[in-house]
């Protein structure tokens, strides 16, 4: 699985990440360093992906060129660094893409490297790690952590380095700049109204979070840096924001007739045609939730991809924790799990050199195995297609979009016929080695089929291309009768993944 990051990260290593927002792309090169990042390098552009996205999804030429060659500069700089060292991650923009994939192809061959996609939740999850390891919290004390993008605003409430709630609005400083600002005029009319609209995104969930309260608030990202400095350029604050602070911001910003009018001290020219968005987005936040004051981060979500990804090279994979909780709120049978898991690592082992599979791909077996009956909670009849559906659309912290399709189509196709559709979600540098994977967990689940916790002898497999060769002892076989004619129907089964099952 590229992007996927399993085995150790050592000292001296070289690991980078790319931060493909709405509004600006980042990349942070850093080497690890006694345990710890030191920065190589830093890089930016605006891109204004988002500003490029009109009609139903679909992706400006010019903004879609820009992008490229963005990535493509990028990819320069690490063009020699091994994948497992590198995590690329888009987010609202190409979200919001009618045809992400259309996108993807290209700019993956920009860069040079893998490129995931990233649902909200997991944005604000590793915006939340990015700010906590670089700005550690006092101990026993929560934080709130906002984060206004291009497209999206992340607020995130966490302890340590954990975080405790995690949500991610529609609302951004390009998304609303042009959603309520489309023509650039700017009346407090207009103002008033956004407001209201963007306050009422925020209520969905302020009880939850008022509720549980927060010691600190915590801005990330470029539009609260521009506001820090702004309000700091005006005398109101020494960079951070306060409640106090935000309404003479909105005063003075609204004296101008149009946003290519703004006049603050500190506000830049390339951050002129957004900033109505993300002062907007922050006044609200603030109203909603009763933020009294917010200090301003060094930190932003590249931060946390790099110290995710660190937790990948180690015992400390996120995605392990969230694989147990999946486990714990379905109540999936740990028993028959661990069976087919151990027998899929098993056949897995035997093949792997001669399919041309590595660790990263040994470990999402692994997963698929362990979630494999996910959807028994659901119902019986179905279930692999009810377990699929649970794994692409739940939030499972630490996953990309692709990264939790691949377990779905591993887990749709593990048993029964192979639909034509299965894999139709992945990204076709996904398609070989999740059929591949596919045949293994079929084949796991269907000797471990009647559930029971008898000794069987180990299943030898061998793989020549798209051929793949089982043997089983044949006296154990003749005596389990119905488990050999599941195996005798299997190649029938298998051949929906373009593999040929033979019996030896």
């Amino acid at each position: 699985m590229p992007g996927a990051i399993a085995g150790s990260i050592h000292d001296g290593d070289t690991l980078a990440a790319i931060d493909m927002g709405s509004n600006s792309f980042h990349m942070i090169v850093v080497r690890v360093t006694l345990g710890q990042l030191r920065v190589v390098d830093r890089l930016r552009e605006t891109v204004r992906l988002g500003e490029g996205l009109y009609g139903r999804g679909k992706l400006d030429p010019q903004v879609r060129d820009r992008a490229l060659g963005c990535l493509s500069r990028f990819g320069q700089r690490i063009r020699k660094l091994p994948a497992r060292h590198v995590r690329a991650l888009a987010t609202n923009a190409v979200r919001q893409m009618a045809s992400p994939r259309d996108f993807l192809i290209p700019a993956e061959e920009a860069l040079g490297h893998a490129i995931e996609v990233i649902a909200g939740r997991e944005e604000a999850r590793l915006v939340y790690q990015g700010v906590a390891h670089v700005q550690p919290p006092k101990r026993g004390q929560r934080r709130l952590v906002i984060d206004i993008g291009g497209g999206s605003t992340e607020c995130i409430i966490g302890t340590g380095l954990d975080p405790l709630m995690r949500e991610s609005l529609q609302v951004g400083c390009i998304s609303s700049t042009r959603r309520f600002f489309p023509s650039g005029k700017l009346t407090r009319q207009k103002w008033q109204a956004a407001f209201h609209e963007v306050a009422g995104q925020y209520q969905q969930f302020a009880s939850s979070y008022r509720n549980l309260g927060w010691h600190e608030t915590i801005g990330s990202s470029g539009t609260n840096k521009a506001i820090g400095a702004i309000l700091a350029a005006m005398g109101l604050t020494k960079g951070g924001v306060t409640a106090e602070a935000l309404p003479q911001l909105r005063a003075r910003m609204l004296e101008a007739s149009h946003i290519d009018e703004i006049d603050l001290p500190g506000l830049t020219d390339e951050r002129r045609p957004v900033i109505a968005g993300g002062v907007l987005a922050l006044e609200a936040a603030f109203a909603v939730l009763g933020i009294e004051r917010m200090a301003i981060s060094k930190a932003a979500m590249r931060e946390g991809v790099l110290y995710d990804m660190l937790g990948r090279g180690s015992e400390h994979d996120p995605r392990e924790a969230a694989i147990q909780a999946l486990t714990q709120r379905y109540g999936i049978d740990e028993s028959q799990a661990a069976r087919v898991h151990a027998t899929a690592l098993r056949l897995f082992d035997q093949v792997a050199g001669d399919w041309e599979l590595g660790d990263d791909d040994r470990l999402m077996l692994g997963w698929a195995a362990r979630l494999h009956e996910i959807g028994l909670t659901i119902a019986h009849s179905q279930h692999h297609v009810h377990g699929t559906y649970i794994l692409a659309h739940s939030d499972i912290p630490g996953f990309s979009v692709q990264e939790q399709r691949f377990l779905a189509a591993l887990v749709r196709t593990h048993r029964r016929k192979v639909p034509a559709d299965a894999f139709d979600a992945l990204p076709e540098r996904l398609l070989r080695p999740a059929k591949r994977l596919s045949a293994l967990l079929r084949l796991a689940a269907l000797l471990h089929h009647a559930g029971e916790d008898e000794p069987m002898p180990v299943p030898r497999l061998a793989a020549r291309g798209s051929v793949l060769g089982l043997h089983m002892d044949p006296d154990w076989l003749e005596a389990h009768p119905l488990l050999r004619a599941d195996l005798e129907g299997e190649p029938d089964d298998m051949a929906g993944l373009g593999i040929e099952l033979r019996l030896e």
